[in-house]
């Protein structure tokens, strides 16, 4: 038994010894074998070759930055370019004649500045005329007479308030054909007394006309709210 174990021991020794110098000798070869080989190292720090991947850049640059010169951004699209350099030709302004207001009528000799619009019965007292006027204009004229002292004929700026024909009157009895009323009982009519009588007479108030034709004509051309101008001219 002793020698058995002894000569196991032994073995075991041996194997061991052979093993670990086995581990030397192989590192000692290997650099045995890196001493002895013509082929130079290869250093770490020798450049090497990048892949052809490797010269693409890793992340492509931002094309919303940058507008690109081919494709215009939607304002330059928008905007065209002057084609033209001669000055744009401007038209001179074409101006309207003033308009100008119709210059009023020039009055007539001794027409009441009230008589120069419109449609007027002007009756001037200074000389005892009645002038039918229509806008300023003169149509004819005729003789009157008017009230005496005790029942003058009211001056002032009147309209014709009613007509009546073949009117008589309520308080005298006396025939006023074609009379065109003014204020109150006051009128202006053909008088028979002053186609007979003339200026030797006089009336109640009313506006008395000789020319019966007359009468009839201006009877006939006024009309309900006609102005009647009673005053006195100057001289």
């Amino acid at each position: 038994m002793k020698k058995t174990r002894i000569s196991l021991a032994v073995t075991v020794t041996a194997i061991l010894a052979l093993s670990a110098c086995n581990s030397g000798s192989s590192s000692d070869s290997t650099a045995k074998a890196g001493a002895q080989s013509p082929l130079p190292v290869t250093s770490s720090s020798a450049p090497v070759t990048p892949a052809p991947e490797s010269t693409a850049p890793t992340s492509a640059p931002p094309t919303s930055s940058a507008p690109s010169s081919a494709t215009p951004s939607a304002s330059q699209s928008t905007a065209k370019p002057a084609t033209s350099s001669k000055p744009p030709t401007t038209k001179p302004p074409t101006s309207k004649p003033p308009t100008t207001k119709p210059a009023p009528p020039k009055p007539q000799a001794g027409l009441d500045d009230r008589c120069l619009t419109g449609r007027a019965i002007c009756i001037d007292k200074r000389t005892d005329r009645l002038t039918w006027v229509i806008d300023g204009k003169a149509q004819y004229s005729t003789d009157v007479r008017f009230g005496s002292a005790e029942t003058p004929t009211r001056e002032g700026a009147f309209s014709v308030n009613f007509k009546s024909r073949d009117h008589v009157s309520t308080l005298y009895h006396t025939p006023m054909p074609f009379a065109m009323f003014f204020s109150g009982g006051q009128a202006v009519h053909y008088s028979a007394d002053f186609a007979a009588r003339g200026y030797n007479g006089a009336s109640h108030g009313c506006v008395n006309v000789r020319d019966k034709g007359l009468v009839q004509r201006l009877f006939n051309e006024t009309r309900v709210g006609d102005k009647v101008i009673v005053y006195r001219s100057a001289k």
